[in-house]
């Protein structure tokens, strides 16, 4: 059997990702059917578990490596993001949500990201991470972010510490992806002021969303 040819190499201005960003992909999308087979007993669970202690013990990207400011499109420099996430049980199906909008109401993206098994805690944090990249990828330089998670935007601002293991990873890039903006804010809103997000994050579940 041929050996498996090496990976091209990043293009020209492509960020190389980092050996933890790598691991934390696979962990999060990758089925892992070979390894289940050749392991009997073996879950993808414990699989996914494997890789993220792994990659919790590996440095985190310093903020230099947050992705360079793009040029903000007409009417998107400043973008309102409305995030949420949803699990049917702790952990059960999730899916993270995000709406965004300019600050006159116009929405410019609904956004939806179907997770898998997830606990509650993981989808909101990954609804987070889908409109911030969204936002990114726009071009936003300034950004407003609300949420129904009154744990997730306490420990964004630094008044809760960030404990659990599994929010580890996602609570550094959620940070690294805030410092890339020029301003940003955080704000808890109750509910049924993020309908919109949530609705997103139900309806990844139902449709089995890709984003």
């Amino acid at each position: 059997m041929p050996p498996t040819p090496p990976p091209p190499p990043p293009s020209r201005g492509e960020r190389r990702p980092s050996d933890r960003e790598i691991l934390l992909a696979a962990a999060d999308g990758e089925p892992f059917r070979a390894t289940l087979e050749r392991f009997p007993g073996l879950t993808r669970d414990a699989v996914v578990e494997s890789l993220r202690r792994v990659a919790e013990k590996l440095p985190v990207p310093p903020p230099a490596s947050a992705p360079a400011r793009a040029e903000p499109s007409p009417g998107l420099a400043r973008l309102r993001i409305h995030s949420d996430g949803a699990a049917r049980g702790n952990p059960g199906p999730a899916g993270a949500g995000a709406v965004l909008s300019t600050p006159d109401g116009a929405i410019v993206a609904r956004l939806g990201r179907y997770l898998g098994e997830r606990t509650n805690n993981v989808a909101e944090y990954e609804g987070l991470l889908l409109g911030l990249r969204e936002a990114r990828r726009l071009g936003a330089q300034e950004i407003s972010v609300f949420a129904d998670s009154e744990l997730l935007v306490r420990q964004i601002l630094g008044v809760y510490r960030v404990r659990h293991p599994g929010l580890k990873p996602l609570f550094d890039e959620a940070l690294r992806l805030l410092h890339g903006f020029r301003h940003y804010e955080v704000k808890h809103v109750r509910r049924e002021y993020n309908a919109d997000a949530d609705e997103m994050s139900n309806r990844a579940i139902d449709e089995r969303m890709a984003d």
